[in-house]
C-alpha cells in the first residue's frame, strides 16, 4: 500500500505532462498553418491594362527564359573560389619542390592556380617548377603573370632574371 500512492503520483504526473506537451504541439501547429503576415500580402499580378501598355513584354519573358538555359550561356565553366586551399596547396607545393619532387609540386600549384586565379605566388613558384622540368615556355608564361601581377612584388626581380636568362637560352638554342 505505502508503494501504491506514491506509483499513482508518478502516473498521475507523467499523463499531466504529456497532455500539456500535446496540447503545446497541437497549438504550434494550427500556428504554423495560420500566416501573421496575410493581411500584409503583396498581390504581384500584372495590371488589368499591361498588355496594353506593354505589348512586346510576353515576347522579352520568353526571351528571359531562354537565358536560363546552359547551352544558350556565354559563361562556359564555372569552377570553385577557394583562396584557402589555393594557399594550402601552395604550401604542400613548397613541400613537395623542397624535397625535388617537381611533377607532384607542379600539380599542387596548378592546383592552387585553379583554386584562385591570378595567385602571384602560385605563379611564380609554378614557373620555376615549370622550369626545373624542363617546360620553358611554360616557365616564361607564368614568370610573365607574376609579372603582370605584381610587377613590384617580392619575386620581381627574381622572376625578370629568370626571364631573362629563358629568353639567352632560347636564342642560343636556335
Amino acid at each position: 500500500m505505502r508503494f501504491s500512492i506514491p506509483i499513482l503520483a508518478v502516473i498521475f504526473a507523467v499523463t499531466y505532462l504529456f497532455g500539456q506537451a500535446s496540447e503545446k504541439t497541437s497549438e504550434r501547429t494550427r500556428e504554423a498553418g495560420e500566416s501573421s503576415s496575410r493581411d500584409t500580402r503583396i498581390d504581384i499580378s500584372p495590371p488589368k491594362d499591361d498588355a496594353k501598355s506593354h505589348p512586346y513584354s510576353k515576347a522579352a519573358v520568353a526571351d528571359s527564359d531562354t537565358d536560363d538555359n546552359p547551352e544558350n550561356s556565354d559563361v562556359q565553366e564555372v569552377h570553385p573560389w577557394n583562396p584557402m586551399k589555393a594557399l594550402k596547396d601552395v604550401e604542400v607545393g613548397d613541400y613537395y619542390f623542397k624535397r625535388k619532387n617537381y611533377r607532384a609540386a607542379l600539380d599542387r600549384y596548378k592546383e592552387a592556380l585553379f583554386y584562385k586565379d591570378n595567385d602571384a605566388i602560385g605563379s611564380f613558384r609554378l614557373a620555376q617548377c615549370q622550369e626545373k622540368v624542363g617546360d620553358k615556355s611554360e616557365a616564361k608564361k607564368y614568370y610573365e603573370q607574376y609579372l603582370k601581377i605584381l610587377p613590384e612584388g617580392e619575386f620581381a626581380k627574381e622572376a625578370r632574371t629568370s626571364l631573362d636568362r629563358l629568353e639567352k637560352s632560347t636564342l642560343s638554342s636556335k
